[in-house]
């Protein structure tokens, strides 16, 4: 029986009610996109790196997703997993930051967030950090920019390109001034690494603000971005009290700020692995040969004296 066919034989049995439809996109064989409403079956969604087939819409993914669409099978060294956040000014809000920090490792199976990893991509060693919006929305705190310090030093030893996907609210405000010190320090890293001549591109996805984009997301070489990723430092609604006016329509989204020069390419998801290949394999370094030196003789001094 075709789709079509179940569809009409659903309407001959009479309407269905808000809650049935409700239970039965629920059941995970479908899912109706929040951009255009479509329901798309979730197997087709999954093969399409979770972009809508139909309007394009790029539904949130997270780490282990990104490692699997972007590096070849069996080639993934995952680094520093061991290490993990400390409360080391016993912040409380409405519960103390050890308790949040144990619920979400809990919850979400991951140490901090951000994996970071060694692997291949089409043949090509790379160095990968993916940050996990999962993870207490993506935060950068001082296990996140030690991961990455460590990541990009790494690759800076080993001469690989470094990649990383950015994924964050900002800085994260358990860990105060600890926190924003990994802006400072993970540039530093880049600095190194980019003296040597290395490569480096992020890739912005949804949302990247606050210290992430005010330090390494915005630090490359060449610097890509998803569809429609909200990127920018303070919220909307912050820029526009500050500034007493109206933000244009579109502001802090990708489009907006490939157009205003902050963003080299927009890059749709299902395109990203092969366009991350091509830029690697131009900017690859080779082993460079000495110059021919020719010989210039020294100029002959003649001494002529008078007679």
């Amino acid at each position: 029986m075709s789709l079509f066919d179940w569809f009409a034989n659903r309407r001959k049995s009479g309407p269905i009610s808000k809650e049935r439809q409700e239970r039965e996109i629920a059941d995970g064989l479908w899912s109706k996109c929040k951009a255009c409403g479509v329901l798309t079956y979730a197997k087709d969604l999954r093969a399409n790196q979770m972009v809508c087939p139909e309007c394009g819409y790029h539904n949130r993914i997270f780490g282990d997703e990104r490692v699997e669409q972007l590096i070849d099978a069996n080639t993934w060294r995952a680094l520093d997993e061991s290490l993990r956040p400390l409360d080391p000014l016993k912040f409380r809000d409405r519960k103390s930051y050890s308790d949040r920090l144990r619920e979400t490792q809990e919850k979400t199976k991951l140490s901090d967030a951000v994996l970071t990893g060694l692997g291949q991509l089409e043949g090509l060693p790379l160095a990968l950090g993916i940050m996990d919006f999962r993870f207490m929305g993506g935060s950068m705190g001082s296990v996140v920019g030690e991961k990455l310090t460590r990541l990009i030093e790494r690759a800076t030893r080993e001469r690989f390109p470094v990649v990383i996907i950015c994924a964050s609210g900002g800085a994260r405000m358990q860990e105060g001034m600890l926190s924003l010190m990994q802006m400072a320090k993970i540039s530093a890293a880049l600095e190194r690494h980019r003296e040597a001549r290395l490569l480096y591109i992020p890739v912005l996805t949804h949302p990247t603000t606050g210290g992430v984009t005010a330090s390494f997301a915005m630090l490359g070489d060449i610097i890509l971005a998803e569809p429609q990723a909200t990127i920018g430092f303070a919220g909307r609604r912050v820029v526009e009290q500050t500034l007493r006016e109206k933000l244009p329509d579109g502001f802090q989204t990708a489009e907006y700020l490939l157009n205003h020069g902050f963003v080299d390419a927009i890059i749709p998801r299902t395109r990203l692995k092969q366009t991350l290949a091509q830029l690697i394999r131009l900017h690859q370094s080779y082993p460079q040969t000495p110059p021919l030196m020719h010989h210039v003789p020294e100029p002959l001094h003649v001494n002529v004296s008078a007679d």
